[in-house]
This record gives structure tokens, C-alpha cells and sequence, in this order.
């Protein structure tokens, strides 16, 4: 959305894209007491990560765990704070809870669904292609739903006819009407995209006007007789730094104890980011795309060597010895 000037917390064109990465210090300020060189560390910003060296405050880096690799590093920040704030700061998840989480297999889906399994009986409806599911499945969402093929209203009312408690919309449009039909008495609806506006690589109007046509109106009446919330989330608009500091702390923790760990979907060089683009445009992805800021090395095609020394010696004795098998031949026809 970003690159297609759809994230309106960008400075104006030009601009460097990136909220996120991770990498090892190379100076500090004189001020700085808290980071050191070489301290390998997380970093979260506005934009401007998509380069080889960056500069950020002291505060919007967090010190890795040693076990940490630099991908999964930077492929933390921006899913888990989202998935985690969602979960247990706007919607309290409790054990015994349901969840439906769209887009299950991005790189959000991922991470509430992991940190799902940090609380006891948790149910996850996740939405994703047929071709996906086996994996999420694997990474613990209980009812997978191929919602290309499948009305997920439906599948969802099948196992669970009274619906959900939670449902984390990064869709928007006619999907958040669903979402909130969706959802049981004291049940929560946390909007929190509009992946439905973003159709393909090029900004896409009619997909926006649709997508607003069909938003989901409520009244506070409305509210009040169904008893269900409905609330919105965006990482980008939160002023408080001791919470993000909090719950990076929290989520370092949960790495460090191995109840959650970021999946890598892909990695591209910086001079392929187009290709990374793509893939998740056309959500290819199960996890996170990664940009990593090296070149790409060549590949060196091995030159053809010529054929081994005892080799051709080898066949050269062959060759002799055939010969002289012809002549005692002839010799003996003769």
C-alpha cells in the first residue's frame, strides 16, 4: 500500500520505503549509553530501512537474542507488535476463545496464530488459497478455509454455529459487514487494513470505490442490542513508545523461550525487490518476503576442464592395444 501511496504516513515521493530491519551497529552518538558498536540489534521506523546503512534513535532499536538470525529479525517488528497488540491489548484474548484471522498465511496471520497458541484452547479460523493450507495447519491454525473456492461465512457457521469471538479484518469493505455478522455476543472486530483496495502492482480506483461503498455502518444503537465491539488498529498511529518498547520486550521473550518464531517466506537482494513486490502482491507468500541489502553474487558457471590426465592415457593404452588385437588378426587371417 505504501507503494502505491496508500499509506498515508509517508513523507511525499521521493521516499525511501522500509518501516523495519535488523543489523549490527556501526556508531552511536556521544549521548547514546544504552547500544554499543557491534550490538546487533532490531529496528522499527517510519520508512527509510530499504538502505544499506541507516540512521535511527537510540530508542527505536531492540538488542537481539544471540540465537536470533538477522532475517527473522527483521521480519519481527511490524507482524508481531500488530498481532500482538490486537490479541491481547484491544481484544483480551482469553482462554477458550475463538479467533478468525483472514490472510492467514501473510506474515500477521502467521504471527496471531502462533501467538494463539500461547493461550490455552484457542480455536483459529484462518482464511488462505487450498494450496497453503497444509502449512498453516502445521503452524496451528485449527480450521483452515479456502476462501477462493469456499463461502467463509458458511464454513465458519458449520463448525461453529454461534460464530467467533475475535475477528482480525485486514480487508475492509464487504468482508468487515462479514466479519462483524460473524461474531458471538461480547465478540470483537478489530479492522485493521484494506488489503480489498489493492488489487494488483498499479493503484486500482474502482477496487478503492468499492471497497468504500461497501464499509461496514453502524449505529451506537446498534451496538448496545447486539453487544458486540467493533475497533480499529494501526500500528503507525501509536504515540506510545513504552508500549511498543513493552511488548518488543515481551515478544523477545516469547523467541527466546521458542513459542514463537517469524517464518521466512523468501529472500530477495535489493536489486530484486520488484520480484518481491510481486510475490506478495499476488500473495505467493507464507510468511515474510525479505530484502536483504548485499548484492547478489554472481553465479560462476565452471568452465568445461579438459579430461584428466590418467584418462586419456587410458584411452590412448586402449586404443593401442586394439590396435595391435587388429594386426595379430590379419596376421593370422594371412
Amino acid at each position: 500500500m505504501g507503494k502505491q501511496g496508500l499509506y498515508e504516513l509517508l513523507p511525499p515521493p521521493p521516499v525511501t520505503l522500509g518501516m523495519e530491519g535488523s543489523g549490527v551497529i556501526e556508531a552511536v552518538g556521544e549521548d547514546v549509553k544504552e547500544r554499543k558498536v557491534g550490538d546487533r540489534v532490531i529496528m522499527l521506523i517510519r520508512s527509510g530501512m530499504y538502505q544499506e546503512v541507516v540512521v535511527v534513535a537510540a530508542g527505536n532499536t531492540f538488542p537481539m537474542p544471540e540465537q536470533m538470525s538477522f532475517e527473522e529479525g527483521a521480519a519481527l517488528p511490524v507482524n508481531y507488535l500488530t498481532a500482538y497488540l490486537m490479541l491481547f491489548e484491544s481484544a483480551n484474548l482469553k482462554p477458550g476463545k475463538s479467533v478468525l484471522v483472514h490472510m492467514a498465511a501473510g506474515g500477521v496471520g502467521v504471527a496471531v496464530t502462533q501467538l494463539c497458541q500461547t493461550v490455552p484452547d484457542v480455536t483459529v479460523f484462518g482464511t488462505a488459497s487450498a494450496s497453503k493450507h497444509e502449512i498453516i495447519s502445521q503452524g496451528g491454525v485449527t480450521h483452515p478455509i479456502d476462501y477462493r473456492t469456499k463461502d467463509y461465512v458458511e464454513e465458519v457457521r458449520k463448525i461453529s454455529p454461534n460464530g467467533v469471538d475475535i475477528v482480525l479484518d485486514p480487508l475492509g469493505g464487504s468482508d468487515t459487514q462479514k466479519g462483524f455478522s460473524l461474531l458471538k455476543p461480547l465478540g470483537m472486530l478489530i479492522v485493521f487494513g484494506a488489503a480489498n483496495c489493492v488489487t494488483g502492482q498499479k493503484k486500482n480506483l474502482l477496487a478503492m470505490a468499492k471497497t468504500w461503498y461497501n464499509q461496514l455502518s453502524l449505529s451506537m444503537l446498534k451496538l448496545m442490542q447486539t453487544n458486540k465491539g467493533v475497533c480499529g488498529f494501526h500500528l503507525g498511529y501509536i504515540p506510545d513508545e513504552q508500549l511498543i518498547i513493552r511488548t518488543m520486550g515481551k515478544l523477545l521473550e516469547l523467541y527466546s523461550q521458542g513459542k514463537i518464531k517469524p517464518r521466512i517466506d523468501s529472500c530477495y537482494h535489493f536489486e530484486e525487490a520488484t520480484d518481491a513486490m510481486k510475490r506478495m502482491h499476488e500473495r505467493q507468500n507464507i510468511g515474510k518476503v525479505i530484502l536483504l541489502p548485499e548484492a547478489k553474487k554472481e553465479e560462476v558457471v565452471p568452465k568445461s576442464n579438459p579430461e584428466p590426465v590418467e584418462n586419456v592415457e587410458k584411452t590412448e593404452a586402449a586404443a593401442n592395444e586394439k590396435k595391435e588385437e587388429t594386426t595379430e588378426e590379419v596376421k593370422a587371417e594371412g
